[in-house]
């Protein structure tokens, strides 16, 4: 799937998958400056995702400030054919004033070898 190109920024779709519950998300902003993966809370509950007394929780901080997360391993996360297995994942209200559901960050996209051809806005996995 290529990715779509909204308010110049790059969003695609992926497929999360917990407890062999699969979910399908779109509007996840592909970002070369976030260190994680982050997901909406609101999304990733209709998967069973929910908030535990054992959940790590992390405060993460980016252009819009400071948030705190919990985090949990899913069983895996897939961007078109690609997919990292047992892949830790953060959780938020994800509040930003625009939609989105989430963000692939440089923990997936490092690891994938993901190449991002800006010219032809392309998202492939060497």
């Amino acid at each position: 799937m290529k990715p779509k190109l909204l308010n110049q920024l790059l969003y695609t779709k992926i497929s999360v998958c917990y407890n062999n519950s699969i979910l399908e998300v779109d509007n996840i902003l592909i970002d070369t400056g976030s260190s994680s993966s982050v997901f909406s809370a609101d999304v990733i509950s209709k998967i069973g995702i929910k908030p535990e007394a054992d959940d790590p929780i992390k405060t993460i901080r980016g252009v819009g400030g400071i948030e705190l997360v919990f985090c949990r391993t899913v069983d895996y996360i897939q961007v078109n054919d690609y997919q990292i297995k047992n892949f830790e994942i953060e959780i938020s209200g994800m509040d930003y004033g625009f939609n989105i559901n989430g963000i692939l960050g440089m923990d997936f996209l490092i690891p994938s070898k993901a190449i991002l051809n800006l010219k032809t806005i392309e998202l492939n996995f060497y």
